[in-house]
């Protein structure tokens, strides 16, 4: 048995249903939605192996199936320093997990009749219209106008400066592309650098989720965290869900780590002096939010009720279909559409649709899953995927840089499906 002196642990059964009713969450034993409580247990052995051993502080798990969850846990500390518990209200940085939130708030807008993803994006960023592309020999136009969908499927020609693979990269650093004051001079800066690839001809994550947003605020003419609240999270009951943390709910908000070279946590934003204590000026669309577990599971189970939740209607069912949809030329994968960079998915037997990446092929992919099943991640090692033909959706919350530290999500989906028993 594993000591209780390491972590904390929390399970919410049926005893929970009544309170749990109230914040829309209904919480129920495994085997009445077809999954085996035994066997999700394994998750809890596996989350306790990674912070007994000091690579995790803590962890919040989620599994949910037709809508209710079968599985909920909090391990570990979101403090280790100040020796405090993970808890269902501790407040994570999601990172990349803002990026289908955005790209959720920009489809509204398509919903609004707004745009055309085939327009181009210099409709609505004049400064964009002669974009070009880098070449060793010196800049050259693009094939085609760089249009709204290749924003949103990150087939741009956008790069991110920490990648550290290409001129481009080191121009996005030099020139700040990414530490812009606000999204206006975010895009300004942008304008002004070469793009890696003439956009729809390769796939590369980028920044271009930060650009949706940015289009979000100009098209919806109010700035984008105040869009995202009214429109969004007042809606699904996302009350935690933020670009920053008010004074009030400070205690809440989780340390960060990053992996040391012998497998331990180096304390790298502490909550008590976290930036996220101040309200920014550029909202970052691909990166900036916060969130609960709760907040989460509603965003996630709105996009498995195809747009919907508790009577709120976020999208409609066309809409997220298009959007968990593979986009990729010839519905092919990742791996097909250029050299493999740092991303928050796999290449292989992978595709990516309006803001998720897409299960084309399991076993191409070499992991258990479903044709059609999307998810995505964040760089503190979050994570979530949502399986339509199951009916099932997982969430996983953590603080530790970078995400690829470990192979913890792909365990999590192994786990998850295993206890799959009708």
């Amino acid at each position: 048995m594993v000591s209780t002196e390491n972590y904390a642990l929390h399970r919410f059964m049926a005893s929970s249903i009544n309170q749990d009713m109230i914040t829309g969450m209904e919480i129920v034993e495994a085997e009445t939605i077809g999954l085996s409580s035994h066997r999700l247990a394994k998750l809890n052995g596996l989350m306790t192996s990674y912070i007994d051993s000091g690579r995790y502080p803590g962890t919040t798990t989620l599994v949910a199936r037709h809508g209710k969850v079968a599985h909920l846990s909090f391990q570990g500390k979101s403090d280790v320093e100040n020796d405090a518990k993970v808890a269902r209200n501790t407040i994570f940085r999601i990172y990349s997990m803002s990026k289908p939130i955005t790209s959720t708030a920009l489809m509204m807008l398509y919903e609004d009749g707004h745009f055309m993803l085939d327009d181009p994006v210099s409709r609505f960023i004049p400064g964009w219209e002669k974009l070009k592309v880098y070449t060793p020999e010196g800049t050259v136009p693009t094939e085609r106008p760089m249009q709204i969908r290749d924003l949103l499927t990150h087939t741009s020609g956008l790069t991110y400066g920490f990648m550290n693979a290409h001129p481009v990269d080191a121009m996005y650093r030099d020139q700040g592309a990414e530490s812009a004051e606000d999204l206006t001079e975010m895009v300004k800066r942008l304008g002004e650098i070469p793009l890696l690839f003439s956009p729809g001809t390769r796939w590369s994550y980028s920044i271009a989720t930060d650009v949706c947003g940015y289009l979000v605020q100009k098209i919806a003419d109010r700035s984008f965290d105040e869009f995202l609240i009214e429109r969004l999270f007042k809606p699904l009951g996302m009350v935690d869900t933020d670009f920053w943390v008010p004074a009030d709910k400070a205690h809440r908000l989780a340390a960060n780590y990053s992996k040391t070279p012998d497998d331990g946590l180096r304390l790298v934003d502490p909550p008590g002096r976290s930036t996220y204590l101040t309200k920014p000026t550029r909202f970052s669309g691909g990166g900036g939010l916060v969130s609960t577990i709760d907040d989460y599971f509603r965003f996630a189970q709105m996009l498995l009720n195809k747009g919907e939740l508790h009577g709120a209607r976020i999208l409609g069912r066309k809409t997220v279909e298009l959007m968990t949809s593979n986009h990729m030329p010839g519905n092919g994968d990742l791996a097909s559409m250029g050299q493999s960079v740092f991303s928050e998915t796999p290449y292989d037997g992978i595709g990516f649709g309006l803001g998720f990446s897409v299960m084309l092929d399991p076993p191409t992919a070499n992991i258990l899953g479903t044709p059609g099943e999307f998810a995505w991640g964040g760089a503190a090692s979050t994570y979530f995927f949502v399986d339509p033909g199951e009916d099932l959706l997982a969430i996983q919350l953590t603080q530790l840089l970078p995400s690829s530290a470990y192979p913890v999500r792909r365990e999590l989906r192994v786990l998850t499906y295993q206890s799959l028993i009708d």
